[in-house]
């Protein structure tokens, strides 16, 4: 099992002076560069550091190594893992950042997602008007 994911930029450093305001993180997890390229763009455009893995398997691995991430987007049609599954795992490990499924999926199909631990879900492709509102909800939980 090998990952391309180095977790070493994202630990979370607690020499940081309280009275800066902490930059969100998120973790984009799709195996189609394309698609990745323009999430990693749309949260950018929000101030948003973006990261990014191409499977539920890195993810769980990252987030192992000590990464931390305020919101996670995850394409509901990965293969290396099952979706349900890493999004439970996930929850298991105390992950408590939002994780948002990105999907060509129904509405109807969204329920054993929503138990495994999935916070919001939007259809492809996502919007910036997504973005905006999933950053908004991270910012008045903080």
């Amino acid at each position: 099992m090998s990952s391309s994911y180095d977790a070493s930029f994202s630990v979370s450093n607690t020499n940081v002076n309280p009275n800066v305001e902490k930059k969100l993180k998120a973790l984009i997890v799709n195996d189609n560069r394309t698609v990745t390229m323009i999430q990693k763009a749309l949260v950018r455009k929000f101030g948003v550091e973006a990261h990014e893995v191409k499977n539920g398997e890195e993810a769980i691995l990252a987030h192992r190594s000590g990464a931390c991430f305020d919101m996670i987007l995850i394409d509901l049609d990965l293969h290396v893992i099952n979706v349900r599954q890493t999004i439970k795992e996930l929850r298991d490990m105390q992950v408590y950042g939002l994780i948002v499924g990105v999907t060509f999926l129904g509405e109807e199909e969204m329920k054993p997602f929503m138990d495994a631990g999935l916070d919001y879900y939007y259809p492809m492709p996502l919007t910036i008007d997504a973005v905006h509102h999933l950053v908004e909800k991270i910012k008045e939980n903080a």
